[in-house]
């Protein structure tokens, strides 16, 4: 890994890295680190992601995520020994991750103008992701455990990547990222199998704080604040950084979204800002 500073910090990585080994994950481990600089020698997991493998055998899609859920409760449940050292997946940084969307997305790429009214739907709609967020088992969080950042290999699959900005954050904020990915979707009954076969694994201490309705709601919220956050992201590295190739995955991104319009009428602004506002501006090739 070449992470010349001060532009990145190694720290991070080396930390978490040192954490999941404790754990007995299948993660990079640094060989040799020469922090100053910006270098780390890594063991190598290969080039196979999870996306690849599932775009080419998608028959292979129950045995992989069968070892994708359980690597994350090993990662949550050996993870409580560390979870209190890593940063709080706060109201203030769950706020901020809400903002790319309306900054980024709603307005540097569209063009948005929020009246009085709407901002306020959107405080309320972003109060109601945050406390969700916050009302949850509090984990150690990967942060971006989807398909483009697990690797599949021959042994111990998957091998797990991409893991430097891990927090202490809500059960359900991974499975989401895993089942509910932006790169890659499955019918909606396949994901329900998924989650209720993750949250069958979750142990009797999880299952007495929160039943299966209430995890229900938690993973299907979680998913509204990741998908806002990620479609902001993918509008930023558009404009600001020159990746455009990402703007092709917002409209499968915000699908999640839409999808939850009868279930949650709390949602009923986000939906039709993104129905009549957003997901056009796709459709004309924005």
């Amino acid at each position: 890994m070449d992470a010349p500073p001060p532009a990145e910090d190694c720290l991070p990585f080396v930390r978490i890295a040192g954490f999941l080994e404790a754990m007995q994950l299948n993660a990079p481990r640094v060989l040799e680190a020469d922090v100053e600089r910006g270098f780390l020698l890594l063991t190598d997991l290969g080039n196979t992601q999870y996306l690849k493998h599932l775009e080419s055998q998608p028959d292979s899609s129950d045995a992989l995520y069968d070892d994708a859920i359980n690597a994350l409760h090993a990662l949550q449940h050996r993870g409580d020994a560390y979870q209190s050292m890593l940063p709080p997946y706060d109201a203030e940084l769950l706020e901020a991750e809400l903002s790319l969307f309306h900054d980024w997305l709603c307005g540097t790429h569209i063009g948005i103008r929020f009246s009085a009214d709407d901002e306020l739907a959107w405080r309320n709609t972003c109060s109601l992701l945050i406390r969700n967020a916050l009302d949850q088992p509090q984990v150690f969080t990967h942060r971006d455990y989807h398909s483009r950042n697990l690797m599949y290999v021959p042994s111990d699959n998957p091998g797990i990547l991409d893991f430097q900005d891990a927090v202490e954050g809500p059960l359900t904020y991974d499975l989401v990222s895993l089942l509910k990915d932006c790169y890659i979707r499955w019918p909606v009954d396949r994901v329900r199998a998924w989650a209720a076969q993750y949250y069958t694994g979750t142990g009797d201490m999880i299952r007495k704080q929160v039943d299966a309705d209430q995890f229900h709601r938690f993973f299907e919220l979680m998913g509204v604040q990741r998908h806002l956050k990620a479609a902001g992201i993918f509008a930023r590295l558009n404009h600001r950084d020159g990746k455009p190739g990402y703007l092709a995955d917002i409209p499968r991104t915000l699908a999640y979204v839409t999808e939850l319009e009868s279930r949650y009428d709390e949602l009923g602004f986000l939906v039709n800002l993104i129905r009549r506002h957003v997901l056009p501006a796709f459709e004309t090739g924005k």
